[in-house]
């Protein structure tokens, strides 16, 4: 029951396949329905492929439970056991009709295919009476031509088939690992090897059909898109596992609780296990014992590294310790501008990365607060640039990757730099980029600045949502060191650059679409993916970071290494 069951399905598939395609010329009609057949059978393993790419597109890089037993459950079954079932269920039918059966099809479908055709000859002997592939390409005939025929038919279209599977299965795996792509080519290598007991000249003409189809098949998974990379993050952050409530012996939970005792305002620094409470509401820091008090002499100003708007930053010499130091000093000493210096000096505080600058301590110099930073002999990268021209792939690729893991550990901390650009990235001596100038970042939970007039960024290098007044967030700072990069490869903004800062923030509000890529760049597909205009769909730090990082790998470089020649700065 059911063998007769299978064979009304295979024969159903071959009739559909001979209403379909049956032209009357050579080889004959019933040998194109074979192909027509191959290209139905290869819709199978793209159904496969369309159901990975739906699951992914809801359940993100989550390859583990139940996606990855789904994907193992499609290469079984919609890659190896159905084409194979059907494929060999094909070559049966054939091969009772050459027997005088009728293959479970019509008596006037039997009859046709006794027709006869041009080189072929009769159809039913042609497609069910020779020797499988396996003796044809083991026990081959004595004619060199007819083996080189079959070896190219029976060999090579199945590798090309499984290119355009492998293929299939990277599309349906962007934006993700492609490991798993091994449980779906590895089902259809499976597939071809039981397909050796297929008749020779109906594998020939199955492969024919199978193979195109396959390709086509690209476009609707490709249709189903790949998952948002707000999905590919939730999805690759850990699940928070419930704190069990704390211990309370018996006779602790008998007595009343005691009388909350009356609040005091902080006066001291909290300990270091409160740092991102600290870092979260800002208030007065306190000036250490030996810290520097108005008009002390402890640190001697060498020269002056730059100027602008909110302050001015020093090289000096920190006289008790004896280290070259940062001296960063506010212009106007209020309130704002002290929740600003405070704000930063937090912030840094709570990064602790190689690559962005440390904070040493936060003291009273006599014209303002100060706040003393590590002093990194260097220059800004829109100098390097500007100076000796854009970078190279390689040394983009290690800024890329190199910041982004600064700005991930920022984010990790709570805290947004919010003002990443060009001139905010120090190169230092040995061509290492370092990340600088924390002076607008802000923890959450901070209040929000009072001072009128300040714009969040850099017109040039400020994300969209963020000119037209949205919060930052991470996306954002995504988008400003995708920018950065872009510059690093092109020597322009990614916008262009514009007569105003006001043209120039108006052109980031409105969201226009970047003008200056480095189009020839390797990384030009991830810039485009990290300069969308809508933060939801731009990858996120960490998922650049490993994009990139596979990419410096697989050219045999590492991520660690220098960026760029720093030519030393004029005294």
């Amino acid at each position: 029951m059911e063998t007769t069951a299978n064979g009304s399905i295979v024969s159903a598939l071959l009739s559909l396949a001979h209403t379909l395609f049956q032209p009357g010329f050579c080889p004959g009609d019933w040998v194109w329905a074979t192909s027509m057949a191959g290209a139905l059978i290869a819709l199978v393993p793209v159904v496969g492929m369309v159901i990975v790419a739906l699951m992914r597109k809801f359940t993100g890089n989550r390859y583990h439970g139940v996606p990855l037993f789904v994907i193992a459950g499609v290469g079984v079954v919609f890659v190896l056991a159905i084409p194979w079932f059907l494929m060999n269920g094909v070559s049966g039918v054939y091969r009772d009709v050459f027997a005088g059966g009728t293959g479970g099809l019509s008596a006037s479908e039997v009859a046709t295919l006794h027709n006869a055709y041009c080189f072929v000859g009769e159809q039913s002997t042609y497609l069910g009476g020779g020797q499988n592939v396996y003796e044809t390409l083991f026990y081959p005939s004595d004619s060199v031509l007819a083996y080189g025929y079959y070896l190219g038919a029976l060999v090579g279209l199945p590798i090309l088939a499984l290119l355009a599977v492998m293929l299939l299965g990277r599309v349906a795996l962007r934006r993700g690992p492609k490991w798993p792509g091994r449980l779906l080519w590895g089902s259809f290598v499976a597939f071809v090897l039981f397909a050796s007991v297929v008749e020779a000249n109906t594998a020939v003409h199955l492969w024919l059909g199978f193979l195109p189809a396959a390709v086509l098949g690209v476009i609707p998974v490709a249709l189903v898109g790949p998952p948002s990379w707000s999905t590919i993050q939730n999805s690759d952050r850990p699940p928070e596992r419930p704190q069990p409530p704390p211990y309370v012996p018996p006779e602790q939970k008998q007595q009343p609780p005691p009388p909350p005792e009356k609040q005091y305002p902080p006066t001291s620094v909290a300990p270091a296990q409160d740092a991102g409470a600290l870092a979260a509401v800002p208030g007065p820091v306190p000036v250490p014992p030996g810290s520097g008090a108005a008009g002390s002499s402890r640190f001697r100003r060498i020269r002056r590294l730059g100027h602008g708007g909110f302050g001015t930053v020093w090289e000096a010499q920190d006289m008790q310790l004896g280290r070259t130091v940062a001296l960063k000093i506010a212009h106007a000493p209020d309130e704002d501008t002290e929740q600003r210096m405070q704000r930063e000096a937090r912030a840094l505080a709570m990064v602790n990365h190689p690559n962005c600058v440390r904070v040493y301590d936060l003291v009273e110099e006599p014209d303002g607060l100060a706040l003393v930073m590590e002093y990194l002999e260097g220059q800004a990268l829109a100098e390097a640039v500007d100076g000796n021209g854009p970078l190279d792939d390689l040394s983009a690729g290690r800024l890329w990757a190199t910041l982004a893991g600064a700005l991930s550990e920022a984010h990790d901390k709570g805290v947004l730099h919010r003002d990443m650009k060009p001139s905010n990235v120090i190169v230092d001596g040995e061509g290492i980029p370092h990340l600088i100038d924390f002076g607008i970042a802000r923890s959450k939970g901070d209040s929000k600045l009072t001072a009128t007039g300040m714009m969040i960024g850099t017109p040039d290098y400020v994300a969209p949502e963020t000119a037209a007044g949205a919060p930052a967030s991470p996306a954002s700072d995504a988008w400003q060191l995708a920018a950065t990069v872009s510059f690093a490869l092109s020597g322009y903004p990614p916008r262009g650059t514009r007569e105003t800062p006001m043209a120039a923030l108006m052109a980031a509000a409105r969201a226009e679409p970047p003008s200056q890529l480095p189009r020839q760049s390797v990384h030009a597909r991830l810039l485009i993916a990290s300069l969308d205009p809508q933060p939801r769909n731009r990858p996120t730090l960490k998922a650049v970071q490993r994009e990139v990082e596979g990419w410096l790998s697989r050219t045999g470089h590492s991520a660690e290494g220098p960026v760029t020649r720093v030519v030393p700065r004029i005294q």
